[in-house]
């Protein structure tokens, strides 16, 4: 009687190339590793495709708010920003796309909203980070599924629900 063996899948742990630029002079002692950066995208790849590639670019209020002029149509600078990659089906990268962060904005928004600057760091890579994949908050409907995975993602982090009101 021939055995039969059953396969058990490899588990191939995604590979993230992450492009990691700073952009502004003057920054604070609390801006996160290169490494807290890329567990925090890692954490967050939910819809990876193999090996994935990303730029992070973290920005002073002047270009964040020039990007979100040029790009959203508001002036003012923003949190995080994020540019899906489009290329063509030939190129066979799997570029997530960019990321433009805003150090001003997310320490003061970490300072007003009572929230650790670190954490409000990874909230902001993560949020990023789903955008990049496709998820969505302007209806109500897309912005529950994406809260929901934000607060998934950075309790499998050690962070408390970025949304709970203190």
């Amino acid at each position: 009687m021939p055995s039969t063996l059953k396969a058990t899948p490899k588990k191939t742990e995604t590979r993230m190339h992450l492009d990691f630029q700073v952009a502004i002079e003057a920054i604070e002692a609390s801006l996160p590793s290169e490494e807290e950066f890329l567990r925090w995208v890692k954490a967050a790849l939910v819809r990876a495709k193999g090996d994935e590639e990303l730029t992070i670019r973290v920005v002073g209020a002047a270009e964040s708010q020039t990007l979100n002029r040029d790009y959203r149509g508001k002036d003012k600078p923003t949190n995080v920003l994020s540019f899906e990659a489009d290329l063509p089906d030939e190129i066979e990268v799997n570029l997530l796309g960019d990321m433009i962060i805003c150090a001003p904005v997310v320490a003061q928004e970490a300072t007003e909203q009572g929230k650790s600057e670190q954490h409000h760091w990874a909230h902001m890579v993560v949020h990023g980070t789903l955008h990049l994949q496709g998820y969505d908050h302007i209806e109500d409907s897309d912005a529950e599924v994406m809260e929901r995975l934000e607060i998934e993602i950075l309790a499998r982090l050690g962070i408390a629900n970025p949304y709970r009101v203190l």
